[in-house]
């Protein structure tokens, strides 16, 4: 039994509607989910079945993702994140301010901080260095946000975790393929920032209040702080150089843990390992309630109607992997969930057109572009880290995501077109 592609966007329809009406995203799409089923013929049993699968084939991902909670819990409760945004800063100079924040922003989620965390991290040490050099919180929230989206197209992050899951690829070749696009997108970002510098008055500054999370005090050396990341690189980089496999469920944790010693904070381990835990549980709830409407998706007819309508406006097949990650994320403002659903839904039929790494790569990339929007948290995170309020940070909707789509191009013209 299929459901019905009027059913299955009843179900995002719904589930957008009750996530900007700020229920919680993962019953949001629980709720979506269950009635899209019934509205798309498939009963209530049927219905709940296809829910149950989706949420299952999630897990191996739910435990990856937990399992990286102890390098989050690592980076973030011993400063080392703190410490990594402070020493870019300081290297770059106040000359480069503007591409020192976004390098901060991306490099931290590029070694496994949430893009959130990574954002409230680096923000209060870039509203310092903005009220010295005259920078406006537009320009600095630029940054900010399009370096975190850079970082996030080469993380091992639960967004490439789940695209790497669901294509049956590793990993480190995710990561490996966001690099470029990531690069473009950071280049991209402190064009737009620039560009909005020079075009909008400097506003009134206020220095936020430092997050409880973030460490800002006994921060670690520089060579301290790099370890846990540079040790879950070289982890995960085994398997292409060498070809010696390291899973992620192996890779972070060890990360995180050797990066404790590495500090010197092994007495902390219990705090840093419970923080993790916390910060993580969230998303794979979240993750859960992905898998409900995804398995609706998957069963729906919606798949084979976007391939006949890519079809009949004559695209080539092999586009139907960023446009299934940026209507995904257009939907659910989640690049997690977004790269979960399309991947789930899709990875099929894409591979029938390209390879299963450029299908990961081109899904992802294109699940990065609408994660800012209003019914997602990071929305109101990021304008949170600058003080902004919400109306000043719709007017950045177009800019930040024109970064998602410089990086989403990028990788498509490469994985698509290229090779």
């Amino acid at each position: 039994m299929e459901i019905t592609t009027v059913g299955a966007v009843v179900g995002l329809v719904i589930t957008i509607a009750l996530i900007i009406k700020k229920i919680e995203a993962a019953y949001a799409m629980m709720v979506g989910a269950l009635i899209g089923g019934l509205v798309g013929g498939a009963g209530l049993v049927n219905s709940v079945n296809y829910m149950i699968a989706g949420a299952q084939e999630m897990m191996p991902t739910i435990i990856r993702v937990l399992a990286s909670g102890v390098l989050a819990g690592t980076l973030i409760k011993s400063g080392a994140a703190t410490k990594i945004a402070e020493e870019i800063i300081l290297v770059m100079g106040e000359r480069r301010a503007l591409l020192a924040i976004a390098l901060s922003a991306m490099i931290l989620t590029s070694v496994g901080v949430f893009v959130d965390v990574a954002v409230i991290t680096v923000a209060p040490i870039a509203i310092s260095v903005g009220n010295k050099l005259g920078y406006s919180k537009a320009a600095l929230l630029i940054a900010l946000v399009g370096g975190g989206k850079s970082g996030n197209t080469f993380s091992p992050n639960p967004n490439t975790i789940v695209a790497a899951e669901n294509f049956d690829v590793s990993l480190s070749s995710v990561m490996v393929a966001g690099f470029i696009p990531g690069l473009v997108g950071l280049a991209v970002t402190v064009l737009i920032a620039a560009y909005i510098h020079k075009k909008r008055k400097l506003e009134d500054h206020e220095f936020i209040e430092d997050d409880k999370d973030v460490v800002t005090v006994n921060l670690p050396s520089i060579v301290g702080a790099i370890t846990a990341p540079v040790v879950v690189i070289i982890l995960l980089m085994l398997k292409p150089i060498f070809g010696l496999e390291v899973d992620p469920l192996v890779a972070l944790p060890a990360g995180g843990l050797i990066g404790m010693v590495a500090m010197k904070k092994s007495k902390e381990m219990r705090e840093y390992l419970s923080f993790g835990l916390k910060k993580m549980m969230p998303v794979g709830i979240l993750l859960v309630g992905t898998g409900a409407i995804a398995g609706i998706i998957k069963a729906s007819q919606l798949q084979y109607d976007l391939i006949a309508l890519v079809e009949i406006i004559r695209l080539p097949e092999f586009l139907l992997a960023p446009i299934s990650g940026i209507l995904m994320s257009a939907a659910t403002a989640s690049c997690s969930a977004a790269s979960a659903i399309a991947s789930s839904t899709f990875a099929s039929t894409i591979t029938k057109a390209v390879s299963p790494l450029a299908g990961a790569a081109m899904v992802h990339a294109g699940a990065n572009v609408f994660g800012t929007l209003p019914q997602g948290s990071f929305f109101h995170i990021s304008a949170n880290s600058v003080n902004m309020n919400l109306a000043d940070r719709m007017k950045l909707l177009p800019a930040d995501s024109l970064v998602g789509f410089a990086i989403a191009v990028t990788s498509t013209i490469i994985y698509g077109l290229i090779l």
